[in-house]
């Protein structure tokens, strides 16, 4: 059976409609604090040990309502809610897997705009939850949904300390410091606003913040790792050596040369895979489907092999594991590094980036000069309804056209979010309007197939 309330990343929807709603979010507490009971998370409460529950939020002003529904419903399973406050998504993992919790919840909605939400959930040992566990989690909610029992107030305390212990962890992978360098972070008005800029200047950089004044409703707007254009402004202007911008829970981050190149996740994995391979480390990076073929191009020069999966980090990082593979990650800035952390880490990934220039004594144009990216568009299209995309006899003709025109020097790859009504489209080519030509034709094709919302 497929699942109905986590998608790709966790569950995401509109903050005060289902199923973000104060009853549902009441039992998503209820339910998981009975998983952990049940799968031996603690002992039972009347023995006086209670299973630690880590609970952090981005910046919406709609996180600390959803946070104390969800303690509250913790509370009433016999749990124990703790507050970390404002945190990022891999601080919040990193804890976990640390700090001794049983799980850990973080409300956020990564990239999207401030008017959404979302809940990702964390297990003890600083993974997100599996498909089947989720699956078994929906059922435990929709079990106490038709219960109609609502918990009762519990008060949610917050642990002021544990943001810097993340961050000490952080700097102490970097002993050599970043003295003298001359940074631009943009924080997306986002978790990292006060954490990042601290961590960067503890080890010595000189850092100009953009974007890092949250007022609860500008989270990710026209800023962050999906808006640069700001950012390379600044860096222009400054002359900065680097410029890096987060998402609103800094789960990713990407890059802007001194020169004001965009450096993406991809681009990131040439980078930070070298010296891995270099140490004996690593002999293939896993991506998803979605990164450039010319990330294939560029570590096939080097013998390091490229594993492809499905988009979405958790698939990045289950292939890691089964593979023993220390680097994965996605083009959009979410790179996972095994030998350090659980989840994609945008400030980890900033950390790992400036140690490569530092010790190669190059700087970012240097170190991506042999990256040669091939023509690529997404092209979304929000639909009405989803089918099959195996029942589209017009999109699947539109995508023989265009792999019988690109042969081996393309590819064609159309999904649907996992997270919203859209069908993605992405085609990579030879040349940009043969490109463009094609994207279009098969998002017209979806279009007429399945309406446009």
């Amino acid at each position: 059976m497929a699942k109905q309330l986590f998608g790709t990343d966790g569950i995401r929807g509109v903050p005060g409609e289902y199923p973000l709603d104060d009853a549902t979010l009441d039992r998503v507490g209820l339910a998981l604090g009975e998983y952990l009971n049940a799968n031996g998370a603690s002992s039972s409460p009347s023995q006086g040990v209670r299973s630690r529950v880590l609970i952090g939020r981005d910046t919406r002003e709609s996180g600390p309502h959803i946070a104390e529904r969800i303690a509250r419903g913790l509370a009433a399973a016999g749990a124990e809610p703790v507050s970390a406050g404002v945190l990022t998504t891999p601080g919040v993992a990193w804890l976990v897997n640390r700090e001794g919790f049983a799980a850990g919840v973080v409300i956020s909605a990564s990239h999207n705009p401030y008017h959404d939400n979302g809940i990702k959930i964390i297990d003890h040992s600083g993974f997100k939850l599996p498909d089947d566990q989720e699956h078994a989690l929906e059922q435990d909610i929709f079990a106490w949904l038709e219960k109609g029992e609502a918990p009762v107030a519990a008060k949610l305390t917050t642990d002021p300390g544990l943001d810097q212990v993340y961050v000490d962890a952080l700097a102490a992978t970097l002993p050599g410091g970043l003295a003298g360098l001359r940074l631009v972070v943009d924080a997306s008005n986002g978790a990292a606003t006060h954490l990042a800029p601290a961590l960067f200047e503890r080890l010595g950089a000189f850092v100009r913040r953009i974007h890092c004044e949250p007022d609860g409703k500008n989270i990710n707007l026209h800023c962050g790792s999906q808006h640069l254009e700001s950012l390379r402004e600044r860096v222009i202007e400054t002359r900065a050596d680097l410029g890096v911008a987060f998402d609103g829970d800094a789960d990713r981050a990407m890059f802007i040369s001194h020169s004001g190149k965009v450096v993406d996740g991809d681009m990131v994995m040439l980078v930070t895979a070298l010296p891995l391979q270099a140490r004996g480390r690593l002999t293939e990076v896993i991506a998803t489907v979605m990164s450039n073929l010319g990330l294939e191009v560029a570590l096939r020069a080097h013998g390091i092999g490229l594993v492809r999966t499905r988009v979405g980090d958790k698939y990045v990082l289950d292939e890691m594991v089964k593979r023993n593979a220390p680097l994965g990650g996605e083009q959009s800035g979410h790179i996972i590094f095994r030998d350090y952390a659980t989840t994609g880490d945008g400030l980890l990934t900033a950390l790992r980036v400036l140690e490569e220039m530092r010790r190669s004594g190059k700087d970012l144009d240097a170190l991506t000069s042999t990256f040669v990216s091939y023509p690529q568009l997404l092209v979304n299209v929000r639909v009405k309804e989803r089918r099959p995309l195996a029942d589209l006899d017009s999109v699947n003709a539109a995508i023989r056209r265009t792999d019988e025109e690109f042969g081996g020097g393309g590819r064609v790859l159309v999904r649907f979010s996992g997270t919203e009504p859209l069908a993605r489209v992405m085609v990579e080519g030879p040349t940009i309007d043969r490109v463009t030509h094609h994207a279009h034709a098969i998002a017209d094709a979806i279009g007429k197939e399945l309406g446009v919302a």
